[in-house]
């Protein structure tokens, strides 16, 4: 009977996992800029954009700025997207997360288009958005994004955006 290896304590892959999903986002400055963070529960995503002043458009409602919302959709949609694509390599064994740091990161996915559903105010509050890939190929991918902020099921913004993926080999 051949002996199975020891599987690594829980503590260790959480924490590998983490320091990979950390390596693509602060490889991005726009998304420090905007303050965007991510929370992880295993390969699922939920991106958080910390409502500051400077996210609003209009001072009189006070609404978010649909560029804002825009932009933090299409980075939730972005970093999904990439990591779905880095989650298959780590647990497959093909990427050893631990080489993951700003100088030695994969492409991230080009934007084709990107379209955006206004569907009600941003409030000045904290917004929530998660992504879902409908296909990812090796040329293409198509996303699916929604946002809210307070329910869940209150929608404020929803996009589906297309993108051109990284060729094999680019780095």
């Amino acid at each position: 009977m051949t002996k199975r290896p020891k599987p690594e304590p829980v503590q260790v892959v959480k924490e590998r996992r983490d320091a990979a999903l950390r390596a693509i986002v602060q490889g991005v400055p726009f998304i420090q800029f905007l303050g965007i963070e991510f929370e992880r529960r295993g390969d699922e995503l939920t991106a958080v954009l910390p409502f500051g002043d400077r996210l609003i458009g209009n001072p009189l409602l006070p609404a978010l700025h649909g560029g804002a919302t825009a932009a933090f959709l299409e980075v939730a949609s972005i970093i999904e997207l990439s990591w779905s694509l880095i989650w298959e390599e780590m647990e497959s064994g093909r990427l050893d997360p631990r080489t993951l740091d700003p100088g030695h990161l994969p492409r991230l996915p080009k934007t084709i288009d990107f379209t955006v559903d206004y569907l009600r105010t941003g409030l000045p509050r904290d917004a929530y958005a998660r992504a879902r890939v409908n296909r990812s190929g090796r040329r293409y991918a198509s996303v699916h994004v929604e946002a809210w902020q307070d329910n869940r099921s209150r929608l404020f913004a929803q996009a589906t955006g297309h993108f051109l993926m990284p060729g094999r080999g680019d780095g």
